[in-house]
């Protein structure tokens, strides 16, 4: 582990280091106390109070999974950061597709997973993931739509302990990745979605309509059923309505 007291992003920051010449140890991490410009999906700012969140950027080396099947990875990194904090949140938390994490209504945290193809295979991946864990002002914007480790729980929680337990359960969905488990991941993911099953509002091209998830295709495509028909959803082609 590389911890910084100060990075735009680590992301970025492994990234760079990934393109040196000096091969880099697959699980290497990079925490930050400070992360002035960090990334969501899609070129979306993460805003984090220094000192008070977890943020930091994980390197994998997944060669050996096919780049069709590339969002088994997000289903594997999202499980384990799911797994990681149910035993400090309980049954709330929720994956919000793709891979944000949601307690109630509120987004606790999120993952950005950045791949380095080579050709037709892997070459390494960058799995940036950003937990609000002690903070408890949020800025106006977010203020009603974002929460905290410390809101949920009313106390502090410890951030090299958390890092670890984060790490420990993504290592676990990983060598389940690893072995080919893609139907027990898939089912472990989609169980534990954000509104799966549930009939709630969504607009596209604004346009506002009701359906239920009932399930997320292998290339990670949301499915939802909305006036009697399954519909397919790809990353940012629908809205999640309140």
């Amino acid at each position: 582990m590389i911890r910084l007291s100060e990075v735009d992003s680590t992301n970025n920051f492994l990234k760079t280091k990934a393109s040196n010449s000096e091969p880099l140890p697959e699980g290497t991490v990079i925490m930050a106390d400070n992360q002035f410009a960090g990334r969501g999906q899609q070129g979306n700012i993460w805003h984090t109070e220094p000192g008070l969140n977890l943020t930091f950027s994980l390197y994998l080396c997944p060669s050996f999974l096919p780049i069709t099947r590339q969002f088994m990875l997000n289903m594997a990194i999202s499980i384990g950061v799911r797994n990681a904090l149910l035993g400090l949140t309980g049954s709330g938390l929720k994956v919000k597709w793709p891979n944000d994490l949601y307690y109630g209504n509120q987004k606790l945290g999120g993952m950005l997973i950045e791949n380095i193809l080579a050709g037709s295979s892997y070459k390494a991946s960058i799995i940036g993931i950003g937990i609000n864990v002690n903070q408890v002002l949020f800025s106006p914007e977010v203020l009603g739509r974002a929460t905290s480790l410390h809101e949920i729980l009313q106390q502090d929680v410890n951030l090299i302990w958390l890092l670890a337990e984060i790490c420990r359960h993504i290592e676990q969905q990983y060598l389940k990745l690893k072995q080919g488990k893609y139907e027990s991941l898939t089912e472990d993911y989609v169980g534990g979605l954000y509104r799966f099953e549930e009939f709630a509002p969504y607009r596209q091209n604004g346009e506002v309509f009701e359906g239920r998830i009932v399930k997320v295709t292998d290339s990670g495509m949301l499915v939802i059923v909305t006036g009697g028909q399954e519909v397919e959803f790809n990353f940012k082609e629908v809205e999640f309505l309140t």
